[in-house]
């Protein structure tokens, strides 16, 4: 009765999403490597040939599911996982942060010589048609769990300690220097101009989370370069603004069919603060707590697409899918038809690691809700994207949502255009 059930489900949704509207180009996963949540696992770090064999294994079972693009954390706490002269080898796949792992060749794989794990994934994902979004996280250091130790000697934060300041037992980068600024362009333009990649990619984290009502230490630096601002909000606002404008032209400077997107946190701001904003009650929102000014971004043209993180469920009270795919999808639409040579692209990230273990008589517990968010999207024709966090969970296949998702693009697969010519 389970298996005739789950099958019902599998082929509604096909019905569903053959009867919508939108079309679903991007087809998304991210893999993280912060704290090794995706990859490598803790098994394969400092171990190249396993870090290979597991890569391929990721790549094959998302291609299997009709993915065509993966956003791969390349940069997660001012470290590398590629060839960098700037910032070290990320402890999260040597070890030991600056250290690379000894060269080994696994059976039936090439590999250049020494190994550049970026550069290994990129022609690994193309050879299966998807492109490669490389993430970066612009101001973080460290996790709160991972002590300064780790960190090491030729590290840019041992040599200019005045560029950074400590939140929550967590070092990020000043935004309101310019030399931040600088040093971020710097590690994208090298990117940009050494890989064959399809887009850089910042996810949420700007100014840090709110924790327990601790002042984010950043007078000192407001008060000696507040560049006429009166206000720390509307200033620390800038800041990133600035940031985000720099980046933007340093990816068109370098090479202008690389695109520049950005995946906040789900919730500009709430309607209860700005009549503009959703009709939400979320705790937390970009404008007013992460200092990201997202709508702006859109407005301006400085982002070529948003994929705000919607990791709630259609019917949530704070946060209501259904409401904001819809808030997005406004933003989107009034944006590009205001400026038209914009043509900012929205995608929606979508949460199916919370299926897995879900309690039961909850949203994520009872049925598929990654289903019935796909099928929403493509009843908005804004959308004409998705991306799933995060691969591992993903692949456990909870509540048989790769079932689901590999029915319903292997329907859209004819049709899509998205793929692009690899040389």
């Amino acid at each position: 009765m389970a298996k005739l059930r789950n099958i019902f489900c599998i082929l509604y949704s096909v019905l569903c999403i053959l009867s919508a509207n939108a079309e679903i180009a991007f087809r998304g996963a991210w893999i993280a490597t912060v704290a090794n949540i995706d990859w490598p696992t803790e098994e394969a770090v400092g171990n190249d040939s396993l870090q290979q064999a597991e890569m391929i294994f990721l790549l094959d079972s998302l291609e299997s599911l009709g993915i065509n693009a993966i956003i791969f954390q390349v940069r997660p706490t001012a470290d590398a996982l590629y060839r960098s002269e700037y910032e070290p080898a990320s402890h999260w796949f040597t070890g030991k942060q600056g250290e690379w792992p000894n060269p080994t060749s696994p059976a039936g794989e090439e590999i250049q010589m020494p190994y550049d794990p970026l550069d290994f994934t990129i022609k690994q994902a193309h050879k299966r048609g998807m492109e490669v979004h490389v993430w970066l996280n612009p101001y973080r250091v460290n996790l709160a769990k991972t002590d300064t130790s780790m960190i090491c000697a030729d590290h840019v934060w041992r040599k200019h300690r005045e560029w950074f300041w400590e939140y929550n037992k967590q070092w990020y980068f000043d935004p309101g220097l310019d030399v931040t600024r600088n040093w971020i362009c710097t590690i994208v333009q090298d990117i940009v101009m050494r890989y064959d990649i399809q887009a850089i990619h910042m996810d949420d984290y700007f100014y840090p989370y709110p924790q327990g009502g601790k002042p984010i230490p950043d007078a000192k630096t407001f008060a000696k370069y507040p560049r006429g601002f009166t206000d720390i909000a509307a200033w620390r606002r800038n800041n990133v603004n600035l940031a985000i404008q720099d980046i933007h032209r340093t990816i068109q400077e370098c090479n202008k069919n690389v695109q520049f997107g950005i995946s906040p946190f789900g919730v500009w701001r709430n309607a209860s603060v700005d009549s503009t904003g959703s009709a939400t009650t979320a705790g937390i929102t970009n404008y007013d707590d992460l200092y990201a000014d997202i709508r702006l971004w859109i407005q301006k043209g400085w982002i070529d697409y948003v994929l705000p993180q919607l990791y709630w469920e259609i019917g949530k009270k704070a946060a209501d899918y259904e409401i904001l795919a819809h808030w997005w999808a406004n933003e989107i639409k009034r944006a590009n038809e205001l400026n038209p040579s914009n043509n900012v692209k929205l995608y929606i990230g979508m949460a199916p690691y919370k299926l897995e273990g879900a309690p039961s008589k909850t949203p994520w517990g009872v049925g598929n809700e990654i289903s019935r968010q796909m099928h929403l999207n493509r009843t908005i024709p804004e959308i004409t994207g998705e991306c799933f966090y995060s691969t591992r969970p993903l692949l456990r296949n909870p509540r048989h949502v790769c079932d689901t998702i590999k029915a319903i693009y292997s329907q859209e697969k004819e049709n899509s255009e998205y793929f692009l010519p690899w040389e």
